[in-house]
């Protein structure tokens, strides 16, 4: 028997932009530690064997974070607060429940498209 694989995986953005940079950051002072807290989280409920935090640069939706993408699913997470963290776990993870409030806007994050097809929107 081999070791299981994590049911969920949860790519938390970690990216901190330099002062100045007019584009936002996902991590800043005031938001630095929510990776930290999520891990703790999982670890206190005792799913960390199952659910895999991961620490990710960039995902392009700067402008809604700090941002956290749950699969499967493909569930993009925004605004993150550690109450959010909280009710995520609780909800979706545990419960089996997307938190639909908490999810990404339409707009910022449409269906997934296949590399063949962004290559023929590119051009190539």
């Amino acid at each position: 028997m081999g070791i299981p694989q994590p049911a969920f995986y949860i790519f938390k953005c970690e990216q901190s932009a330099p002062p100045g940079m007019p584009k936002p950051s996902c991590v800043t002072p005031q938001t630095q530690d929510l990776f930290q807290y999520l891990a703790q989280s999982l670890m206190k409920q005792g799913i960390m064997g199952t659910v895999q935090p991961i620490r990710t640069s960039c995902m392009n939706r700067c402008q809604m974070g700090p941002v956290m993408l749950v699969e499967p699913g493909h569930t993009m997470y925004a605004g993150l607060t550690k109450e959010k963290i909280d009710r995520i776990v609780e909800e979706h993870i545990l419960g089996g429940n997307v938190v639909e409030e908490f999810v990404i806007d339409a707009e910022m994050w449409d269906e997934p498209i296949s590399p063949a097809d962004m290559k023929k929107q590119m051009g190539m």
